[in-house]
């Protein structure tokens, strides 16, 4: 008995950039950008001489990649300690 294409497809763990990019709602530009820029880790199947790059993208790598990018809250900053005034008028000489 076979598995429904959609099935199959929640089973994948390897994407392409433009399925990266519709999880993001982005560009597949942007995807591959982010690859060679480092920020996403991906891996390239082309043929060995081939001019152009096939990247995939592991879902755990994906994971990480959200991971890394996650907004966290910012940390409570000590109040600035201001000297006390002595007077309104400041004297220059």
């Amino acid at each position: 008995m076979s598995e429904s294409p959609g099935k199959k497809r929640a089973q994948r763990t390897w994407l392409t950039p433009p399925e990266v990019a519709r999880r993001y709602g982005i560009k597949a530009e942007r995807v591959i950008a982010m690859i060679r820029a480092g920020l996403i880790r991906a891996i390239d199947v082309a043929s060995p001489g081939s001019h152009r790059p096939r990247f995939r993208v592991h879902q755990a790598d994906l994971i990480a990649f959200e991971h890394s990018r996650e907004v966290r809250p910012a940390s409570k900053k000590s109040s600035r300690k201001r000297r006390p005034k002595e007077n309104d008028v400041i004297e220059f000489f």
